[in-house]
């Protein structure tokens, strides 16, 4: 697999790393995401821990773009709270944003090695939900 990079959009790393140190508190909020609207809106979000599996921050973004009307995202980024950085989607985060968004831009990496990557290549071999759906007619 050749990973081909994107540019890094540094303001949505900034973005994230605010709202992660200014809004998670405690384990009940731990990871912060932002997203680049496909309109350049920045739309942000925190995680829901909770023992039975709350939704991540990327899922709860999803939620909060869709209320705000931005249906189309460009690139997205996870960083975690106490300085951790940016962190990579989980599977189940992987699979929805390759569902919902087949086109975006994930950014990972740590320090100065972050890079912007297709979805898709995070997800190799991935089961692509659409693909699967029975044409109606």
């Amino acid at each position: 697999m050749t990973t081909q990079a994107h540019h890094v959009d540094h303001e949505l790393i900034q973005a994230a790393a605010h709202v992660a140190c200014t809004r998670c508190r405690g384990d009940n909020h731990t990871m912060a995401a932002a997203a680049r609207a496909r309109d350049g809106r920045i739309i942000t979000a925190v995680n829901a821990y909770h023992f039975t599996g709350g939704p991540c921050a990327e899922l709860v973004l999803i939620g909060t773009a869709a209320a705000q009307g931005a249906y189309e995202l460009d690139t997205i980024v996870a960083v975690g709270d106490r300085d951790r950085g940016v962190v990579p989607p989980c599977g189940r985060c992987r699979q929805v944003l390759l569902d919902y968004f087949p086109d975006v831009d994930v950014i990972v990496g740590n320090d100065d090695r972050v890079r912007s990557v297709p979805i898709a290549e995070l997800l190799p071999e991935g089961y692509v939900w659409a693909d699967h759906q029975l044409d109606a007619e």
